[in-house]
């Protein structure tokens, strides 16, 4: 089944096109790399589809309802999360307060009921912890839970993101380069949280990642942009071996004698 569906999609700042016409299908439960060398509008394709950017051309529909041009807010209610290339936690809130952040979009009580502190809100609110330390247990951070987010360590901070980002309760979990950084311990811990996401959680993942071994062990299509358009799309062995691929991360040398595979 088709959860999400980019159709043709323009992005233009100014006389700049970030991205160019680009169509993508992810299907419910699946995970999809969208690759590409730097300024190739992979960041900008991702903030187009969660709202921070409206299209210049194009529509996309989730789970059959038309998105393009609703609010960040909005498209988060509706069941697709993310996480940000740079880091963006609260550093002076705890761990535990970073994941509850992230439950305000499913909370449901309002002002008074808030102010005065009834019963409702008060089991809300104990509801909404046991969730977040649930996520935490599942990132593997719930003995940290009341640490700063900013004294983690650097691989400890992009699970707590992740960790926050499950607390909207997505479908869709669009992850930018969430091993950027990394060590290989690291990378190697986070590359199995992803697989989990999808396999534990049934969540469906798109991902942003410039480290190839992680593309393609656990991406099942991978999408490639260059200059912000599609130049290839397939499976992992297609895309490896594809000579324009060959060509926008190595060169056109590269390309013209067979080449070497995309490695990373």
């Amino acid at each position: 089944m088709t959860l999400l569906h980019a159709h043709h999609i323009t992005k233009q700042f100014g006389g700049l096109t970030a991205v160019n016409d680009v169509s993508l299908t992810i299907d419910a439960g699946s995970i999809v790399s969208v690759i590409g060398p730097n300024g190739a509008g992979k960041t900008t394709f991702f903030n187009v589809l969660t709202g921070i950017y409206k299209p210049t051309k194009g529509t996309i529909t989730f789970d059959g309802k038309e998105i393009a041009g609703l609010r960040p807010d909005q498209i988060t209610t509706l069941g697709i999360c993310r996480t940000f290339q740079n880091i963006r936690l609260f550093g002076t809130m705890t761990v535990l307060e970073n994941v509850l952040v992230g439950m305000h979009a499913r909370l449901r009580a309002s002002l008074w009921p808030t102010i005065f502190n009834t019963p409702v809100v008060r089991a809300e609110e104990r509801a909404a912890r046991d969730r977040a330390r649930e996520l935490l247990t599942f990132v593997h951070l719930d003995d940290k839970r009341s640490q700063l987010a900013r004294n983690l360590p650097y691989g400890d901070q992009r699970r707590l993101e992740i960790a926050r980002a499950l607390a909207t309760s997505p479908r869709l979990i669009l992850l930018d380069e969430p091993t950027a950084g990394m060590n290989p311990q690291e990378t190697a811990e986070a590359t199995r949280l992803i697989s989990r996401l999808r396999d534990d959680l049934g969540l469906t993942v798109v991902l942003i990642e410039h480290d190839m071994r992680v593309v393609m062990t656990i991406s099942e299509r991978i999408t490639v942009l260059d200059y912000g358009t599609k130049i290839a799309e397939g499976l992992p062995d297609e895309i490896r071996a594809n000579p324009r691929v060959i060509e926008a991360y190595l060169g056109k040398g590269a390309a013209a004698h067979g080449g070497e595979q995309v490695e990373g």
